[in-house]
């Protein structure tokens, strides 16, 4: 999967080259108080602690944000402007573009770095809540998130030297899960799905997030996915388009939950993951964290409008 995504590119590519990049609508999206969020180096915790809730809650309904993309992610530049580029995301697949994910992102978030260089035999991928990335000395450079991946370099029991786009870096290795480049992440069941997203309950809903800052709905569905070797689409809508139909007396753990307004017939508007026994596991809405609830007797019960299987299971 690794070098599917790669074969896009030519000798060199580019990636993020800041901890968490938001992708934005249009370069004129971004307001003063995203200073934080939009600079090179990032600093993701101040930005959305910042935030209020009236701040965070625009960054939906004035249709600021898209998405976001992790420290080393590879992009597509399809246009610039002024200070911004206008990029795909291949990883993140959408109706909006076959290519990828599209939106802009400040150009200082970009790294142009060595295709050959970038593709290594194995890959590391955070597995931790949150790690930091550090200089050979022990110097703390940068806080990653929870499912970001970079090429490994050497390792050991203690430290694992990853290829990074600002050089050769280091992350403790309790931290990662190490795998080969050419297999990608060994497929996990469905219960694997729900318990790589389960210890981030009570993490605040944050609206287009894609990071262990802070999820949407889809993102922490796409995660839970990513984190078992599932490459799914990004949003809801396409996310409720694909996978295997399930009905809902035999919903098992894993499986996507689809929500629509008018008690199911209206407009599809939230993605759940089932946790088994009658509860989901999901990221709400702006102003309340990742939760599980018991469905019955809530309005996601009248809302359900679809449940989806994209897992299989393990050997």
């Amino acid at each position: 999967m690794v070098n599917q995504t790669f074969e896009q590119f030519s000798d060199e590519m580019w990636v993020i080259a800041v901890q968490v990049a938001t992708v934005w609508t249009e370069p004129q999206s971004a307001r003063d108080i995203d200073e934080t969020g939009i600079s090179n180096p990032t600093d993701i915790d101040e930005w959305i602690n910042q935030l209020s809730y009236e701040d965070s809650l625009a960054l939906c309904n004035e249709d600021r944000v898209q998405t976001q993309a992790l420290y080393g992610e590879p992009v597509q530049i399809t246009a610039v402007k002024e200070e911004w580029a206008h990029v795909v995301i291949p990883s993140q697949p959408s109706h909006k573009d076959e290519r990828g994910y599209p939106g802009w992102i400040p150009f200082r978030q970009l790294k142009k770095v060595s295709k050959n260089e970038w593709l290594t035999e194995h890959m590391a991928a955070v597995k931790q809540d949150k790690a930091w990335l550090e200089s050979d000395a022990g110097t703390k450079v940068m806080k990653l998130s929870y499912m970001t991946m970079l090429p490994v370099k050497s390792m050991d029991n203690v430290r694992t030297k990853v290829i990074t786009p600002h050089g050769i870096l280091v992350l403790p290795t309790e931290a990662l899960h190490i795998f080969p480049s050419d297999n990608g992440i060994a497929k996990g069941n469905g219960d694997d799905i729900v318990k790589a997203v389960e210890p981030f309950q009570t993490l605040d809903y944050f609206w287009g997030g894609m990071s262990s800052f802070g999820y949407d709905c889809s993102g922490l569905a796409y995660t839970a996915y990513k984190a078992n070797g599932y490459q799914i689409a990004r949003d809801a809508g396409d996310q409720a388009n694909a996978g295997v139909p399930v009905k809902y007396n035999q919903l098992q753990a894993g499986d996507l939950l689809f929500f629509a307004y008018e008690e199911g017939k209206g407009r599809l508007h939230h993605v759940g993951i089932y946790y088994g026994h009658g509860k989901m596991l999901h990221s709400p809405q702006t102003g309340k964290g990742i939760e599980i609830i018991t469905l019955a007797g809530t309005k996601y019960e009248k809302e359900l409008c679809a449940a989806r299987r994209y897992w299989k299971e393990s050997n």
